[in-house]
């Protein structure tokens, strides 16, 4: 019996679980003071309440014979039709028409950044940006695919854009992104769509923060760019958008006429699904049904402007201190450059034992992550003012 032994290339410990465990060994050696975290992007509101009165009904509904629900329906990959018209009703607000063909329901955008590598070469190249959200990289290394970098910096605002010298067959962009808080405008993204048709490219899109931008010039979808559905999967998720972190639930767009290698996606991963996943519950389904809902779009408006404020107290702090960073607008992330060119552990040690903040380093998204630091804006805005607070009297000394 051998292993994977592409996992032995992977770093020792996933970059949350070591800031979690520095975190814990801090609070064991001091009880006393309170430690806020602005690290993890774990949210803290409430599910909407037409979200728990769908969720509710689905629960009564378990309970009777004549309405019980067993497996989700894999004619339709795994969704339901209350929930699939309302996906479908959301990106025809955003301009773009989808058939329920094209819609995949899941736990989460996480288990899909990696499984959908299920269905395409290790023999690709992959394009990833740096620095990066670490599953993007973590799962390729695990399939050991050659990995390029496009370099993401404070010259190009964390937005690297093609470079018709490097050849990619898979590129995962994420925007807003993730650890950057960097959104690509429509404009930006033609170019990314372009690259990607004239190299017979995959784009890879993560859009599990598209609900927080309200900049017009944004995308919200990278399929409001034409050609994006011959060259593009996009992943999303109800974690940000509704507070689902608890719940799970996501979908992923792959277009039936996205074809490559002479084969439909959208059939290959049916099929990849259909074997390895027996779909997501119908309670859960029927309460992300309700977020796209009139009145549940107006409930997570209101979380999503109160993520919005807490992202606004932490700019306006940076803004006082005269600290460079991207985000904090379109974006619940604030990637900070470190003060007075502090590396980031470092900035990470500092900031705990003399703040009792925590952050993330962003070394740990990249080597171009190195001398930056990723605040959110997913804790309470009390809890985010104190912090804040704390960091503006630290480092005004």
């Amino acid at each position: 019996m051998k292993i994977n032994r592409n996992f032995l290339n992977l770093k020792d410990s996933y970059l949350f679980a070591t800031v979690g465990a520095k975190t814990a060994a801090f609070k064991k050696a001091h009880p006393e003071k309170e430690v806020i975290r602005l690290s993890i992007g774990d949210v803290t509101r409430p599910l909407a309440p037409a979200v728990i009165r769908a969720m509710h009904s689905a629960v009564d509904d378990m309970a009777k014979r004549e309405t019980f629900k067993g497996y989700a329906p894999d004619q339709t990959c795994y969704g339901y039709d209350a929930l699939l018209d309302s996906i479908i009703g959301s990106y025809a607000r955003k301009g773009v028409t989808l058939e329920k063909g094209d819609i995949f329901i899941s736990d989460g955008a996480k288990s899909d950044c990696g499984n959908i590598l299920d269905i395409l070469s290790t023999e690709n190249v992959v394009l990833v940006p740096d620095p990066v959200y670490p599953v993007y990289l973590d799962t390729n290394i695990m399939a050991g695919r050659k990995i390029v970098f496009a370099d993401a910096n404070e010259e190009n605002g964390f937005l690297p854009m093609p470079d018709g010298k490097v050849k990619a067959d898979i590129i995962y962009l994420c925007s807003p992104n993730n650890p950057t808080g960097a959104a690509y405008t429509k404009e930006q993204l033609k170019e990314w769509v372009a690259y990607a048709l004239e190299n017979d490219a995959l784009i890879l899109y993560d859009a599990a923060y598209e609900y927080f931008v309200t900049d017009e010039h944004l995308a919200r979808s990278i399929y409001q760019v034409e050609g994006a559905k011959e060259c593009a999967i996009e992943i999303c998720s109800y974690s940000k958008t509704a507070g689902f972190t608890g719940v799970r639930c996501g979908y992923t767009i792959v277009p039936k006429q996205l074809v490559k290698d002479g084969a439909s996606l959208n059939r290959l991963w049916a099929r990849r699904q259909s074997t390895k996943f027996n779909g997501t519950s119908y309670i859960t389904q029927m309460g992300a049904a309700a977020v796209f809902t009139e009145e549940g779009e107006r409930e997570i408006g209101e979380s999503i402007d109160y993520y919005r404020k807490n992202a606004k107290i932490i700019s306006d702090v940076l803004d006082e201190l005269g600290i460079w960073y991207t985000g904090g607008k379109n974006s619940p992330y604030i990637w900070m450059k470190c003060p007075n060119g502090m590396d980031s552990w470092s900035f990470f040690d500092y900031l705990l034992e003399n703040a009792n903040v925590v952050g993330t380093p962003g070394c740990g998204f990249g080597k171009n992550g190195e001398g930056y630091f990723r605040l959110t804006a997913f804790n309470t805005h009390e809890n985010t003012a104190e912090a804040m607070r704390r960091i503006a009297l630290l480092l005004k000394k």
